[in-house]
This record gives structure tokens, sequence and C-alpha cells, in this order.
């Protein structure tokens, strides 16, 4: 009998549900002033927010893109604050040089003064998607069509990585380059080998943020926001797949905790601390 009541505790446990450790909790929402927003970017010199608008055709190069600026308490500052660009996606921020991924080339706009200062070409890219800089001010770029990871350096680009399942997002972090391609999160080598960290994300990976202890935040664009730790689990914060609303490129502000998601169709862009 008592090995009967053993292992009938034992078949209840392993069935109940495991308590999530991480949770979001929303603080505001923008008003919907964006254009098809892409990404959020954090500035943490100027508090200030990014935000990408492709506004016209997400892979054409039609002049209809702009950078929008918002404050950290979810007031639209300028819906498009710089024009000119084609379909920005992710961004990139290195002193006052913002990088924007922007089909085939890497637009600089210098954010103390508002505008465009630089088009850096990337030679046989498809569609540049996230971007990412080290802290030696070396840039890569996501090119989901073409499979490719790029890295310029010095106003120069070369293929990093290539015959990829089709990349999203980038991060440059503490010396060591992550890439989100096909469901997963891994860790770029330096002869360029990836070791998965963290698999079976469904709904286009496309943003990832460090938050600590070796742990990331990785959204999906379909809708979800997920915490993946540094041992490869992962919890889900955030799904509204549902509801049709959509989760693109994240932003961070790790004094805050507070990850900012662009609605992408909705174009909004929605506040959430992380628990």
């Amino acid at each position: 009998m008592k090995t009967h009541v053993i292992t009938l505790l034992a078949i209840l446990g392993a069935a109940a549900p495991i308590s999530q450790a991480h949770e979001l909790k929303k603080i505001w929402e923008s008003a919907p002033a964006f254009k098809v927003p892409e990404s959020v970017l954090h500035d943490r010199a100027r508090q200030v927010l990014y935000v990408s608008n492709i506004e016209g055709e997400p892979w054409a190069k039609d002049g209809h893109g702009s950078i929008g600026k918002l404050g950290l308490d979810g007031q639209v500052l300028a819906a498009e604050w710089v024009t000119g660009l084609d379909a920005p996606k992710g961004m990139a921020l290195h002193g006052a040089r913002l990088y924007v991924g922007d089909m085939d080339a890497l637009v600089v706009i210098d954010v103390d003064a508002g505008k465009i200062i630089e088009r850096i070409a990337v030679p046989g890219a498809q569609g540049l998607n996230d971007v990412t800089v080290d802290e030696h001010g070396v840039v890569y770029a996501s090119d989901s069509p073409g499979k490719k990871v790029y890295e310029v350096k010095d106003g120069h680009a070369r293929p990093l990585l290539q015959n990829l399942k089709g990349p999203n997002g980038v991060l440059a972090h503490n010396g060591v380059l992550y890439v989100l391609d096909g469901e997963g999160l891994y860790r770029v080598a330096d002869g360029g080998q990836l070791t998965l960290i963290c698999d079976g994300m469904s709904g286009g990976v496309d943003g990832v943020e460090p938050v600590g202890n070796g742990d990331f935040l990785v959204s999906c664009w379909r809708g979800a926001v997920h915490y993946v730790k540094a041992d490869g689990t992962r919890e889900t914060l955030l799904d509204t797949q549902a509801q049709k609303i959509y989760s693109a490129d994240i932003g961070y502000d790790p004094a805050t905790r507070t990850v900012y998601v662009p609605t992408f169709f909705g174009n909004s862009v929605v506040a959430y601390t992380v628990k």
C-alpha cells in the first residue's frame, strides 16, 4: 500500500504545473501613431525610444520608411522624426550614431542632429533586418531573405554567417554574438560555429535582449515574448497570437527592467515591466 501511495504522489507531482518565475506587467500603450513599427530601441543616454516605421511594403525600396521618437512615458514625441528611409527594421546605437537596417544598406543617423549622415552599402544583401553593434563599434546585421549575417567594420561589409535558415535578431553582448535563426537562439563562436541555447520558439523569432545572469528575452513576430534562461529552458511571458496582436523587435531598459514591444500592424508600442 505504501508503495502505491508513493507512486501515486510521484505521478501527481509530475503532472502538476510548474510555477512560472517571471511575468510581464503592462505599464502603458502609446497612441497608434506609428506606421507599421517594426523595432524599438532604448537610448539610455538621452532617455528616449526610437521606433522604426516600415509604412510601405516590408521588403521594398519605396522611400516611405522613417524613424519615430517616443518618450519613456508612452507619449509620442515625433511619429516621423527622421524620414527618407525605405523599409527600416532593426536598430543599434553607438555613441550618437544610430545604425538602421534598411534593405541593402545601413542608414546612419546622427541622433543629436536628427538627420541621416551616411548610408553604408551592404553588397549582396537582399533584406537587412536586425542590427547590433559591439563595444568596438563593429556592426552586425542579419539578412533574413538572404540567410546571412553581415559584419560591417570601418564602413565595409562582409558575410560573417551564411546558409542559415532565416536569421533575424542579432545581439552583441559581453564579447559574444548571438543570433535568432529558425525557431532558436544560438551563440556564435569565433569561427562562426553556432551553439544552440534554446529551440522551439515558433511564430517568427524576432528580437533578443539580455536581462542579466545569462538570461534573455526573445520576441516572436506573431505575438509572443519568451524568457530564455541561461540553461536553455524558457517561459512564455506573453502570448497574443489569438488576438492577432503582433510583437516584433523588442527594446529593453535594464535599469527599470522594462521591455518595449512594437505591435507592428497595431501601430503602437506597449511597455511592460519584467517581474
